[in-house]
């Protein structure tokens, strides 16, 4: 599609070749950009799309190792300060005086912090996504290669080895994001944001009902109130280092701030964004907290200490194989859905920068709808710059997810990376300078208080996982069948 001021053309594709039609004006918003036609229920999609994870599945094994008092707390304690910081991070994408939008987390913080804070920001931000991107390419492939391996087991017996290769599953996945990072923008993410927030509550339901179904039937592993136990097998320096991966996993359960800003700018301008973002924030954390408490007690109360570090895909559960199948199949969609919607920032990036410097380049601007024989359902849109760039960040994270399958360890690193940073610390930051809170006040010391336990937290499973990645890494052969 090429835009000439505010009129759109297209180029469609039939047997005589390509013609350029216009379509009519574009309806555009305040600040000259296509009108947002965002709501409560679309950003609650998407931030249920980002929150509920491959990090639902490790929480049985976190509350395993933290125990049931610890556990639970710690589910709710992440629950709220995601909750409350966001809330924060909200109201900061328009500028006080000026009302002027903020388009993304890194403007938020440059407006309010200052250029260094920005380029701190922007680094962190972009390298979490990236982990993030290769995190679900390593956990879409573990639940395909799950199918395979649940099918094996139900026709030769558990007791069998049967080895599957991730890799094959990593490159397939790669090659179908390649197509699906054509589409342009958040704003045209709305409907596969809510096919992959439909699965995530698919899977999870699945995992909760197998869980609860083995407690009934009094089959439930011993559980205890400190979790893992120091003793045969587990010494006390490997239950701190498992406690600190388990926090690093639930805080990457809560993580979606990185990606809050874009969310929040598809919304439309009335009622105001602010508003209706903390109602989705409300809906889709409080949605996903429910769901993460089911899935780490009743995944603990089932497996007891002994339970595996990915509820589905560690084969806790054999039968009925079709319902595990089914659950790794939604996993798999969930997670396609997922990685578009945390790649977003990342293409945009680079793209918002190569329009700035080449503004009159062809193909970093030229944008071409393309429909079969006039049929406007076979319509795609195509920009030479957006095919390049976007695949080859996809094959990029492909390589890098086909060297390290590593699946709790990477989720903690991830959690330990993001949360902290992005969730915590710029939030509270940017509240106490736009409000002006001055220091050593009541309000100020609150604040400090949660932006130093959280540290402290981040810093801890950051400890962990690096411990976690060393001992696994000891033993890993690259490209090998997996068991």
């Amino acid at each position: 599609m090429q835009g000439f001021g505010d009129q759109i053309f297209q180029v469609e594709s039939c047997e005589s070749g390509l013609e350029i039609q216009k379509v009519g004006n574009v309806e555009l918003d305040d600040d000259g950009k296509p009108k947002r036609t965002g709501n409560v229920w679309t950003a609650s999609a998407h931030i249920i799309t980002a929150i509920i994870g491959s990090g639902v599945l490790s929480l049985a094994w976190g509350v395993a190792q933290l125990g049931w008092i610890a556990g639970v707390a710690t589910l709710v304690i992440f629950s709220g300060i995601t909750l409350y910081t966001s809330s924060l991070l909200t109201d900061c994408y328009r500028s006080p005086v000026t009302g002027k939008r903020n388009y993304t987390y890194k403007e938020v913080v440059k407006n309010n912090l200052g250029q260094e804070m920005y380029m701190a920001c922007a680094a962190v931000q972009y390298v979490n996504l990236t982990g993030m991107v290769i995190g679900y390419t390593i956990t879409a492939s573990i639940s395909m290669a799950a199918i395979q391996k649940s099918d094996c087991f139900h026709s030769k017996g558990h007791d069998v080895s049967c080895s599957v290769s991730h890799n094959p599953y990593m490159i397939g996945l790669g090659i179908l994001e390649i197509f699906l990072s054509q589409i342009p923008n958040f704003h045209k993410l709305s409907l596969l944001s809510v096919v992959a927030a439909v699965m995530s509550f698919a899977y999870s339901s699945i995992g909760i009902g197998l869980a609860l179904a083995r407690v009934i039937s009094g089959r439930g592993g011993r559980t205890t109130l400190t979790g893992v136990e120091i003793g045969v097998g587990i010494t006390a320096a490997e239950k701190i280092w498992r406690v600190f991966r388990a926090f690093g996993d639930i805080a990457f359960a809560y993580t979606y701030s990185q990606i809050l800003v874009e969310i929040q700018d598809t919304l439309k301008a009335s009622p105001p964004e602010n508003q209706v973002m903390k109602k989705a924030s409300l809906v889709a954390v409080s949605t996903t907290t429910a769901f993460y408490m089911m899935c780490g007690c009743f995944g603990y109360a089932a497996f007891g200490n002994d339970a595996p570090g990915n509820l589905l895909t560690g084969f806790g559960f054999y039968e009925p194989f079709w319902l595990v199948d089914m659950a790794n199949a939604c996993i798999v969609l969930h997670l396609i859905g997922a990685y578009q919607v945390f790649a977003q920032p990342i293409y945009s990036v680079v793209e918002l920068w190569a329009t700035r410097k080449w503004p009159k380049s062809v193909l970093v601007t030229g944008e071409y709808s393309i429909s079969i024989c006039k049929k406007q359902s076979l319509m795609f849109s195509v920009n030479l710059l957006r095919l390049i760039w976007r695949s080859s960040f996809v094959i990029f994270a492909t390589f890098v997810a086909l060297l390290m399958p590593f699946f709790n360890d990477v989720l903690a690193l991830l959690g330990a990376l993001g949360y902290w940073p992005l969730t915590v610390y710029f939030p509270i930051e940017m509240y106490i300078a736009k409000n002006r809170i001055e220091r050593w006040t009541r309000r100020w010391l609150g604040l400090q208080l949660i932006n130093s336990v959280c540290l402290l937290v981040a810093v801890a499973a950051a400890c962990g996982s690096i411990q976690g990645l060393n001992k696994a890494l000891k033993t890993y052969e690259p490209f090998k069948v997996m068991d």
